[in-house]
């Protein structure tokens, strides 16, 4: 994991499928025809990965009616996912990648920078896929607070 991939805009988005908090697997091909935000972020409960599904799920209604699905995608088991869905009153599907296989397929897993040390983890990343399946937006290291608005005024929503 010494080259972290990057995607860029106009770049097909990497298909996946993957369980959902309940086991049933989700296609990203599912949503083609329509705009999907799809974010990675590291573990399910803890503070900033809570504050940035909050703001999803506060700005959901937002997105939906602007034509974007949301998928939130992280290492954890469907079962920490249920759990977490649960707690925080999630409305879009949150997605688990216990392999980290779709996370490296997106450049959202690699070495990246921690409290000053070079560490191997999750990216928290954000993509912004078109209807026809193609990257429209790749964000790499995002801050989990705030990001959501800004998203939204990137995206005129």
């Amino acid at each position: 994991m010494t080259d972290n991939v990057r995607l860029s805009p106009g770049d097909p988005a990497p298909d996946f499928i993957l369980p959902d908090a309940d086991g049933k697997p989700v296609a990203l091909s599912d949503y083609r025809g329509q705009s999907v935000v799809v974010y990675f972020y590291p573990a399910a409960g803890t503070p900033g990965c809570t504050k940035q599904a909050c703001d999803f799920r506060d700005n959901l209604a937002e997105l939906n009616t602007a034509g974007f699905a949301v998928l939130g995608i992280s290492p954890d088991s469907p079962a920490k996912l249920a759990k977490f869905r649960d707690v925080e009153d999630l409305q879009f599907p949150l997605l688990s990648d216990e392999d980290r296989s779709v996370l490296a397929a997106y450049g959202a897993y690699g070495k990246k920078q921690m409290y000053g040390r070079t560490v191997t983890g999750v990216i928290r990343s954000t993509f912004v896929i078109d209807p026809q399946g193609r990257i429209d937006q790749a964000l790499y290291n995002v801050r989990a607070t705030g990001h959501v608005a800004k998203l939204r005024k990137d995206l005129g929503v």
